[in-house]
């Protein structure tokens, strides 16, 4: 997930704002379409409007937020279009470095995947879907980190970023959360197995698992989308 300024040291009022509206707006306590403004969000963070305009701006060059001159600014609703064109990107790099990864796989790397896979199933059997979905992001990044491609993982999170989202309407679902965690489990047996053929398969199966959720979410709410 986004890496969110945190730091005692460096954290300002802007970051204050920023994190806290991007942590509502990415888990969906704040619903696309909906409206607010500098001087409530001002009034209900305690600081002032500037710091409230500047981090409007940052999440509206995120694509989170449209901003209109003299209008209510508005948790932007989901576009199909940069949705289908990130998992179109998503999916090549992935496959590239599945592929990378497959090719230096060893114990000490599966050792270290499969702590990750722990900390997941731990996470759902807990019922924390918002702490899983922060950890399907380091199972990926631990992949490109593994495999030697550490910097992939920066074209990948920007595509994850522009479906996290939609996902989240479906992670309280215990379907789609077993569905997940289950394709997380054969991708590191397959690089476990150093099997390039089957860890490329499976790749394909977890990433276009979406294709079903996208469409579901769509037809029942359409009002979140442009």
């Amino acid at each position: 997930m986004l890496k969110l300024m945190d730091t005692p040291m460096a954290r300002t009022s802007t970051d204050m704002v920023f994190n806290t509206l991007y942590d509502q707006i990415s888990t969906l306590k704040l619903l696309p379409g909906t409206k607010m403004s500098e001087a409530e969000v001002a009034s209900r963070m305690g600081v002032s409007r500037q710091p409230v305009r500047d981090a409007f701006n940052r999440l509206g060059n995120m694509g989170l937020l449209t901003i209109r001159p003299q209008r209510a600014t508005e948790v932007r609703g989901f576009s199909l279009e940069e949705i289908q064109n990130s998992r179109f990107i998503r999916l090549a790099v992935e496959l590239e470095v599945i592929k990378e990864a497959c090719a230096v796989w060893d114990d000490t790397r599966a050792e270290q995947l499969a702590a990750s896979i722990d900390a997941q199933q731990a996470a759902i059997d807990a019922g924390q879907n918002d702490r899983f979905h922060e950890m399907d992001y380091d199972f990926h990044r631990l992949i490109c980190e593994l495999g030697g491609l550490p910097l992939a993982f920066d074209t990948i999170e920007r595509c994850k970023q522009t479906v996290d989202r939609l996902c989240m309407l479906s992670l309280g679902q215990v379907r789609a959360v077993t569905d997940v965690i289950t394709d997380h489990r054969d991708i590191a047996q397959a690089l476990s197995d150093r099997d390039d053929t089957a860890v490329r398969t499976v790749m394909r199966r977890h990433l276009r698992r979406l294709d079903d959720t996208i469409t579901r979410i769509h037809t029942q709410h359409a009002e979140y989308f442009e």
